[in-house]
Order: C-alpha cells, then structure tokens, then sequence
C-alpha cells in the first residue's frame, strides 16, 4: 500500500464519488485525517464553477476520471471499491444503483465496505427524490427558523449549518464508527445513510429540551441564546465594526459592564423588562470607539468579548496566528486541519487534485489496471503525459481532455441530458 502521509488515519483508503458542497468537504476531513482519498471526476468537471487549483476541498486528495455512463465506468469504480475501506457519495436516491455501483454491488465485491451515502432529504421519505440545498434543509428542521431578529426575517447562515455541520460532520462521524464495526473480529460493511435534514435536527436536542422544560420560547429573538438578552449579541463601534459580546455568567457580566464604563448605570440584568433599556446603554457605549479600541480593553479580560472578523482578517487574530489555525500552502490561505492529535496530527500534504490528473499513480498504487486505459495519457517523446490529441499539461501531468493549457477547469461540453446525475444535496 502506498504511504499516506501522517494522521490518525493513515492506511485507510477511501473513494469519493465527485459532487459538490457536503461530500467533498466530508472527504477532505478524511484526507486531513490521513486517508488516501481517491475523488471519481466526471468528465466535463461537476459544474460548480470553481478553479479546482482553488478548491481546498479537494486538497489531500488524488483524482481520476471515470465516465459512469460508459460501458466499463462502472466496472472501474467497483474495482476501486473492492480496495477501498470507505466509499462516500452524494447521489439522489436510486442514482448509483442504476449506474450499477450502489450499496449491494459494492458490498457484494467488498463485504467490509463502508459506503457512506449524503443527501439533504436521506434516502427514504416524501422528499427523498426532491432536489434541495442548505436553506431548505435547515428550514424544515426548525433550526433556520430560530436564528434572526424578532421583527425581520430569518437570516441565512451561509451554507455551515446545515451542509457542513448537519451534513459533513454526521457523515464522518457515522462512516468511523462504522469503520470500526466493520474492522472488529465477525464485523462488516454497511451502509451509513447521513441526511443533512437529520444531522441539522440532531444538532437542536438543546434547544428541544429547553423547549420542552420552558426554558425556550418558539420564536425568534425571545430568548437567551438568540440574540434577545442584550448581553449576548452584536454592537456596531464607532468605525463600523462590531464587538461580539457574550457575557453570559454574572462574574463575566460585571466585568463587561465595568470595562464597558456602565457599571454605575447599567439597569439590573435580571429585570427582563429593563432590556431594551440596557441594550441602548451597551450600543451608546460602543459607539464611542473603534472596533480596534475595544478589542484593546477586553483582550486580556474574562467579559467573554472579541471582535468580529471578516475571512480575511481572521487568519491574522494573535490566537489563531499562534495556533497556527490557519495555513498557506500552495499560495492558498486555508483553515488547518482539526482536531489536533499529539501522535498522529494531520497536515496538508498536497494542493487541490486536479480532475484526472492522478489517474495512472492511482492506477499503479492501488492496483487497478482498468484505470489506466486508452483514455489517459500515454507518454509523449519527452517523457511528459500526453493526451491522445497530443496536448499536455505545462507541469508534465496529465490533465483532462478540453482543459486549456494553464487553468485546471475543463470545459463542460456534454449535453445535459447525458451528463452524469447530480445528488441530493444539489440544485
């Protein structure tokens, strides 16, 4: 077995099916954590976009390409699965059984399989055959409906809740365990099916129990957590910034309010109906520095205050720089691997795959010989990969068919209707 590179789980190989948003992000985290990940392009790239030199998600990963649609794409795919320990994908329900490389097909060649399915709706239910994303997700769990002011509409928290958080994590969590059921004395494979409906729900048993002892209301901007207590929340400075406060605990409340400078007239915070009042003190007082004065006077204190970053600044907070929480490798800032391990800590050790451009290593390393067909490149009289249309690659790697020369993006000139199927958790 080739090397892997450091990480907990070294060793351990895993196929990932190409989609967009929640499984590749699943099988990054994998390829963090030491997996050698395979990713299964589509010819003509999965339509997000994205330069894939710029696509972190795919960093640690290796690339082939694979047309499912063809006669023997799905002959190479169960070739893969057969030497894989995990196969993730992110199909519509039924997809990958058409294609012939669903559960039971794979199972059957490798009865140790993990093979991880993720889709927004999961595989079973009224919706399971709807196209949705995030927000539609996270807004039938009640999760979307809790977050925003209580006189304005809902407000979107980008795509982490529920893809990433409700969808990526519950994948991974689930394909370990599995992983380790299956690895264990009389274990075996199994399918893990990770809906994003059902990780974002699973996410809220807090609330549901504050709910259901009266210690939560249902509805927006009422209660502890949700922006109604005027000290756990946002305030605009004076150069339209905002501090983040979060000074939940009395002995972190009064040091807040006396860094603050409102001690002395700051309304009770117990007095509910005093709120509003307090909230107009905390915001006049903020208003009378910058957001850089302000980080200055709580930096060192326990009031529960920072800043609020934008993505590019957040690379450059003292903490993060110190725990290196970001990285720059390959020109690219990026959030670091996590957790952290103190055997087996995971690294960034190879930039964003290319779609295809790994295809005749895997070929080798894995012993898959089908893969390394009449589509992939054969050397050209200068030793570097050439493609059968006699192009290649300015790096000397083999490089998709309609990818111009200098960019990793190939150009999607399937028809529609023959392009492979999308999965759940796309448009």
């Amino acid at each position: 077995m080739a090397g892997t590179g450091n990480g907990p789980l070294s060793g351990v190989r895993v196929v990932e099916l190409a989609g967009i948003g929640p499984g590749p992000f699943a099988a990054m985290l994998l390829a963090d954590l030491g997996a050698d990940v395979v990713r299964v392009d589509r010819p003509g790239g999965s339509g997000l976009g994205v330069d894939p030199a710029y696509d972190i998600t795919n960093r640690n990963k290796r690339s082939v390409l694979v047309d499912l649609k063809s006669a023997e794409g799905p002959g190479q795919v169960l070739d893969l699965a057969e030497r894989a320990d995990v196969l993730i994908e992110g199909y519509r329900p039924g997809v990958a059984e058409r294609l012939g490389i669903g559960p039971d097909a794979c199972l059957e060649r490798n009865p140790r399989l993990v093979y991880g399915r993720m889709t927004g709706w999961g595989q079973q239910g009224p919706l399971a055959e709807r196209a949705g994303h995030d927000i539609g997700y996270i807004a039938v769990t009640g999760a979307l409906g809790m977050i925003g002011p209580p006189g304005g509409p809902p407000a979107v928290p980008a795509n982490l809740l529920g893809d990433y958080a409700g969808g990526s994590l519950y994948l991974v969590v689930g394909v370990l365990a599995a992983l380790r059921h299956a690895q264990t004395e009389g274990g075996r494979g199994q399918v893990v099916d990770a809906a994003i409906v059902d990780g974002t729900a699973h996410l809220t048993a807090m609330i549901h129990a504050m709910l259901a002892a009266g210690g939560w209301q249902d509805r927006r901007g009422a209660n502890l957590l949700d922006g109604a207590a005027p000290f756990y929340g946002t305030y605009e400075t004076a150069d339209g910034g905002h501090m983040a406060v979060g000074a939940l605990e009395r002995r972190f409340y009064g040091e807040f309010i006396r860094l603050l400078g409102i001690e002395d007239e700051a309304p009770a915070r117990d007095d509910l109906s005093a709120w509003e009042e307090l909230r107009a003190a905390i915001a006049a007082r903020f208003k009378t520095r910058t957001r850089a004065q302000w980080t200055a006077v709580f930096e060192t204190s326990d009031a529960c205050v920072a800043p609020v970053l934008s993505l590019r600044e957040a690379p450059g907070h003292p903490h993060l720089a110190a725990r290196g929480t970001f990285a720059d490798h390959g020109g690219i800032t990026q959030p670091a691997p996590a957790p952290r391990f103190s055997a087996t800590p995971g690294a960034i050790r190879r930039p964003p795959a290319r779609p295809g451009a790994d295809t005749l290593d895997v070929a080798r390393d894995w012993d898959v010989p089908a893969l390394a067909d009449r589509r992939d490149p054969a050397p050209a009289a200068d030793g570097a990969p050439a493609w059968p249309d006699g192009t290649r690659a300015a790096d000397g790697r083999a490089r998709p068919q309609g990818a111009a020369e200098g960019h990793g993006r190939p150009m999607d000139t399937t028809p529609p209707a023959h392009r492979p199927p999308r999965g759940g958790t796309e448009r």
